[in-house]
């Protein structure tokens, strides 16, 4: 698996549909991990820390509505997004679903085109470079579609991995990274890198980003890691 790629969980007990949802997120470059009862969802969301959650209301034992509002409730994952699915189309249904803290709700059937476009839409505000779109941050650009880097006007040469450092920053200003959630995104749970490396790429990055002169934009959080502004 790619740092690079966002990482969806799908949670589908029906094998035809997870099967297809999984191959057509596979085939646009995402990063696809699945599930098939609320328990194991939950499971994997703690252990993989998806960018995006396709959730089916319907499941066998916790329901998906309840799966949805046991995450929006929780600091530490309220911020992911949920896409549900179900064949309950009824305004009510879909009220429920949206005020219980979906991000958005696609009754079944559904066009495979139509769900990629809000998966798609729900990952530009978590993962925006990872779908191709253009950062700024002052005076530094980051554009995601051609991986250039440039701060007031003039080019930056980053290597893959403080090009991946800049733009988790990037993507969330102001946010504290610790040193373990940089390792988990930019290099991968797969991979294992003391946190010392962190610092060294930080390090790096840092003296390429002030190469024109101009201040330090990463800051260090004492006992917590490094943030962007």
């Amino acid at each position: 698996m790619s740092a690079d790629q966002p990482t969806v969980l799908v949670v589908e007990d029906e094998v035809a549909q997870r099967e297809v949802l999984v191959y057509n997120l596979q085939a646009e470059g995402f990063c696809v991990i699945s599930a098939t009862n609320g328990d194991d969802a939950l499971l994997a969301v703690e252990e993989h820390e998806p960018d995006l959650i396709v959730l089916d209301w319907m499941l066998p034992g916790v329901s998906g509505i309840e799966i949805c509002r046991r995450l929006k409730l929780r600091p530490a994952t309220r911020a992911i997004p949920v896409v549900m699915v179900s064949a309950r189309g009824e305004e009510g249904d879909r009220v429920r679903g949206l005020e219980t803290g979906a991000d958005d709700y696609l009754t079944k059937p559904y066009s495979i085109a139509e769900f990629l476009a809000r998966v798609r839409n729900q990952l530009r505000r978590v993962r925006p470079v990872a779908v191709g779109m253009c950062l700024h941050f002052e005076d530094i650009t980051l554009d995601g579609e051609t991986h250039r880097v440039s701060r007031d006007g003039k080019p930056l040469k980053l290597g893959p991995t403080e090009f991946r450092l800049l733009s988790t920053f990037m993507g969330k200003p102001e946010r504290v990274w610790s040193r373990e959630q940089l390792l988990n995104r930019v290099w991968g749970r797969e991979i294992y890198v003391d946190t010392r490396t962190v610092d060294v790429h930080i390090a790096r990055l840092r003296k390429v980003i002030c190469q024109h002169g101009g201040r330090d934009p990463i800051r260090t959080v004492r006992g917590a890691g490094y943030a962007l502004g």
